[in-house]
């Protein structure tokens, strides 16, 4: 293989089996901050369910030492405000989800390595994108 030839990249998928479709660019989102809920082996926190955050939701992360309203300039964060859409640890959404506070879920932007933490039939439960 020469240097203008490239292993083939694999293509990240989402929960339904279909390709990843992107979560947020505003605000940008995603492990890699690249908008989609994309993981890899340096992601540790898995930020794969791709999420329209409530005010309850961001309540409920703050008091669990996650406060996700609170800009912080220093990394380019503009805190989150009710109704953005966020890239979450799954074991966050399965935690938010066992307090009765997970927030809304986009199926085509969650990542299918999701599905080692969190039911589909739980996300399901909780979809924005099924008819």
């Amino acid at each position: 293989m020469d240097q203008t030839t490239r292993p083939p990249m694999i293509e990240s998928r989402n929960v339904l089996g279909d390709p990843l479709q992107p979560c947020s660019t505003s605000p940008m989102t995603g492990f890699f901050r690249n908008g989609c809920c994309d993981t890899g082996p340096q992601d540790f926190g898995s930020h794969t369910v791709c999420t329209q955050v409530t005010a309850e939701f961001l309540v409920f992360s703050a008091q669990r030492g996650n406060d996700l309203s609170t800009p912080n300039p220093a990394f380019g964060f503009p805190g989150l405000q009710p109704g953005d859409r966020w890239c979450l640890c799954a074991a966050r959404w399965k935690e938010a989800l066992e307090a009765g506070v997970a927030p809304k879920v986009v199926l085509t932007a969650t990542h299918e390595a999701a599905l080692d933490v969190v039911s589909i039939e739980d996300l399901k439960k909780h979809a924005l994108d099924l008819q």
